[in-house]
């Protein structure tokens, strides 16, 4: 079993640590918004996790006196644990390919996340055409939905 990624069935949990996410997506600080995947069903579904730190770059200016992670990259965090399980899910030719937004709909805000936070990120695939995947999203701190959204991506060569 590899010690990076441990898979327990063929499709079912599997669990990718930062190392290989820096491997297999090119996002990198400060715009590298998971530190690991968990549970993630290949070609279905998975959970992002985002330690959120007052170390991080955007608290600065959002806000200093009341520190607030920017909505945007709640979403960008979603997007991210998206194309965690995307890569995995086509394998390693698809490994350093860009994902790029297609749309974003329906997004709505429910809580602030803030330093101290495990943002958890739950994307399930609503559905994929080639190289262009559809996705609904949740962004859950403490059990309660901080940010939902259905966005779509489209994977390309760099």
């Amino acid at each position: 079993m590899n010690a990076q990624i441990e898979n327990t069935s063929a499709a079912a949990a599997t669990s990718v640590d930062i190392k290989r996410i820096l491997e297999m997506i090119p996002h990198r600080y400060p715009m590298l918004m998971v530190d690991r995947v968990i549970n993630m069903q290949l070609d279905h579904s998975a959970v992002g996790i985002k330690n959120v730190t007052i170390n991080e770059p955007f608290f600065q200016g959002h806000f200093p006196s009341e520190p607030v992670m920017p909505g945007v990259l709640v979403v960008e965090a979603m997007a991210q644990t998206a194309c965690v399980l995307v890569v995995s899910t086509f394998g390693a030719e698809s490994e350093g390919k860009l994902v790029y937004f297609m749309s974003i709909d329906g997004v709505r805000f429910r809580r602030p996340v803030v330093p101290g936070d495990r943002l958890e990120l739950h994307v399930t695939k609503v559905q994929s055409r080639a190289n262009v995947w559809k996705f609904s999203g949740k962004a859950i701190v403490e059990g309660k939905v901080a940010a939902e959204a259905t966005f779509a991506a489209m994977i390309r060569d760099r």
